[in-house]
């Protein structure tokens, strides 16, 4: 689960999970970010073998390096949304740093 949910927020920016589950994630995430910063073959390898998704390694290993360079930790944030309606579970919003949201996304939910 923890995999997956690593995966889906290096691909997406930006995931909505349990606060629990944000925190644990937050802790792969950085390092996995880390290792995209080293950027050498065995970080690559080390990042594949927990990703397993090519496609994510390699934007992880080519835009987010590039992107967090200069910052020495700190690449995600969680902010809490409140309780779940079904069993009041504490939710969060666990996104990357840099994540900025599409203008057009934002009005066409404003509008309607």
């Amino acid at each position: 689960m923890l995999r997956n949910m690593v995966t889906s927020l290096l691909d997406q920016e930006r995931i909505v999970t349990t606060v629990a589950k944000a925190k644990e994630a937050r802790i792969v995430t950085e390092q996995m970010i880390t290792l995209g910063k080293k950027g050498d073959l065995h970080a690559r390898r080390q990042a594949m073998s927990y990703i397993r998704s090519k496609s994510v390694v390699a934007k992880l290993f080519d835009q987010l390096s590039g992107q967090y360079a200069e910052r020495n930790g700190g690449y995600t944030r969680i902010i809490r949304t409140g309780a779940r309606l079904g069993d009041a579970a504490p939710m969060a919003i666990l996104e990357l740093v840099e994540y900025k949201e599409a203008v057009s996304e934002v009005k066409a939910e404003q509008e309607q």
